[in-house]
């Protein structure tokens, strides 16, 4: 079998969920494009909603089971493409060193603030992937028990 790095599907799937990804975050940063030397809102939001995003799917993905078939398809398009190209490291980067001379307070607030928001995003996602799982075990552990107990 393949390697999964070496699948020209595989490939080609990120790709395309990188470039959906890529181009929903171009959208919204020249929609609300950040200030000169101000905080720039938008692309902290969608890092910050792309590291919930990423921390919900991926233990979503993983408490369903090994990574393969339908799962890992869905983990490399969305997680890997799409949420990948929707993120950006480069423009958050860039920001921040761009405002370092000019507005140095901004730049390092910018920086703390996608770096502690994110983390904590990350963990929100993991969080209520947790909690949505059990919820869903509960229910259908409970479920055969209801059902043998109206039945008597």
């Amino acid at each position: 079998m393949r390697p999964p790095h070496l699948s020209g599907r595989l490939i080609l799937l990120v790709a395309l969920g990188g470039a959906v990804g890529t181009g929903i975050r171009e959208a919204l940063a020249l929609a609300w494009p950040a200030p000169p030397t101000g905080f720039p809102l938008t692309i902290f939001l969608i890092n910050v909603v792309g590291a919930f995003t990423l921390g919900l799917l991926l233990e979503s993905l993983s408490r369903r089971g090994a990574d393969g078939g339908r799962r890992r398809i869905l983990r490399l398009a969305l997680g890997t493409g799409v949420l990948g190209g929707f993120t950006t490291y480069s423009s958050f980067a860039t920001d921040v060193a761009s405002r370092l001379g000019p507005s140095t307070g901004v730049a390092l607030g910018y920086a703390a603030a996608s770096i502690l928001l994110g983390s904590l995003a990350a963990f929100a996602g993991i969080a209520l992937a947790a909690a949505l799982h059990g919820r869903r075990w509960r229910a259908a552990a409970a479920a055969p028990v209801a059902e043998e107990e109206g039945a008597g």
